[in-house]
């Protein structure tokens, strides 16, 4: 296989930038990274994901003076440690520790009494797939981490409130149509009812090109196990680099005012789809792709694929038929009113009351009692969220991600 440099394939056939998009909201606003982040003490929670590791990564330059990371995911947290002090890139604070741990665990508490005041804390823990919705025990977990567990962080944090609090949100969230944007709306909604108490913002962005567990960085793994290629051709999907959404992470979280939503400014022109994607990769290793008519045409043709004798490689495409899948994605609604000017390469749609608190509770009281009764459905579950949530119209087709390749 031909080695490539995959930033540089994410710049060419991706989102077709030679530079960063925000390149230069960063430079017209370095004085006011520097002076807010300098020195000052950063907690990073979902740190080891991909968003979360790009926000450390485009926070470093501005040296911090503490930085703790945490994460469930402890391999991923030894690799962006290793990451961070194996690059000339990055200067890595003295006080600098991860932690393997949930945001919800009892001992979070401790490390958030005992070893701060943080004045900025940002937060990528959260369950980003739609093909998370399966049934109500998925659900259920991925509105308790996305929206529950955040007014619980939120509480937790208003006790000793730092200078900048970020949660990161999706563009699902805008007139969403899966229970992953669901969740994330109903999290905006939280932090806006917290506005003016805490200082808080969040984005809603495109998917992130080649990010841990996306259908493109699925394409390097099949290939490496000799697998077919498989994706929809009527998904169209806005795309951010890696570096990119970290970048917007933190202009957020440093330059937004409490209660705002970024996202990136992009034409629908911009959009690609997944196998527009796949096919440039292909062509980027001397491979062109090979249509094949089934999964089971196509596992076998990868089976016994040989580079030797054919540059043709097995992809299976067809039309999207799971839940929750729209043809594209939106960064805001009709209702929303944005300010297009205040950055260059940034929408911003500027702070609006959240639901009061007290309809926060009844909420997450129906919820809970939905979840607690052993007979509860998954569209049980997606009643309670349809009543919440005025925008969101579930699209149920019967079928998962988990039933494709």
């Amino acid at each position: 296989m031909t080695f490539f440099e995959i930033d540089q394939f994410i710049n060419r056939q991706v989102t077709g930038r030679t530079e960063s998009l925000f390149r230069r909201d960063i430079e017209q606003h370095e004085g006011e990274l520097r002076e807010a982040i300098g020195g000052k003490s950063v907690l990073v929670i979902g740190g080891a994901g991909t968003i979360g590791s790009a926000f450390i990564k485009a926070l470093l330059p501005f040296m911090p003076g503490k930085l703790y990371v945490m994460d469930l995911n402890e391999n991923g947290l030894t690799e962006l440690t290793r990451d961070l002090r194996s690059s000339t890139a990055f200067q890595v604070p003295d006080d600098y520790k991860t932690y393997p741990i949930s945001f919800a665990d009892p001992v979070f508490e401790k490390i958030w009494q005992q070893r701060g005041p943080f004045h900025i804390v940002a937060n990528f823990a959260a369950h980003k797939h739609v093909r998370s919705e399966k049934d109500q025990y998925s659900i259920e977990a991925m509105v308790e981490n996305n929206a529950i567990r955040a007014q619980h962080l939120l509480e937790l944090i208003s006790t000793r409130p730092p200078e900048h609090f970020f949660c990161v949100s999706t563009d699902k969230a805008a007139n969403p149509v899966n229970v992953m944007g669901a969740s994330k709306k109903l999290m905006e909604e939280v932090i806006l009812s917290y506005a003016a108490k805490i200082k808080v913002t969040t984005a809603r962005f495109a998917n992130v090109a080649f990010s841990n567990g996306s259908l493109p960085d699925g394409f390097l793994t099949r290939l490496m196990k000799k697998q077919p290629l498989s994706s929809p051709t009527d998904v169209r999907r806005y795309f951010v680099s890696p570096q990119e959404s970290g970048q917007l992470c933190l202009l957020a979280c440093i330059l937004g005012r409490s209660g705002e939503i970024f996202f990136p400014k992009l034409s629908s022109g911009a959009m690609k789809t997944f196998s527009d994607i796949a096919i440039a990769l292909l062509g980027e290793l001397g491979l062109e792709p090979e249509l094949c008519e089934s999964e089971e045409e196509a596992k076998h043709k990868a089976f016994n694929f040989d580079p030797g004798k054919s540059g043709r490689y097995p992809v299976y495409f067809f039309e999207s038929d799971t839940s929750g899948e729209k043809a594209f994605e939106e960064f805001y609604t009709e209702t929303e009113t944005v300010d297009w000017s205040r950055f260059e390469a940034l929408g911003v749609i500027p702070g609006k009351p959240g639901m009061p608190l007290p309809q926060i509770a009844d909420i997450f009281k129906r919820l809970t009692a939905v979840f607690g009764q052993p007979e509860t459905t998954k569209a049980d579950i997606i009643q309670v969220l349809t009543e919440a949530l005025p925008g969101f119209h579930h699209l149920e087709t019967g079928k998962g991600l988990d039933q494709k390749m």
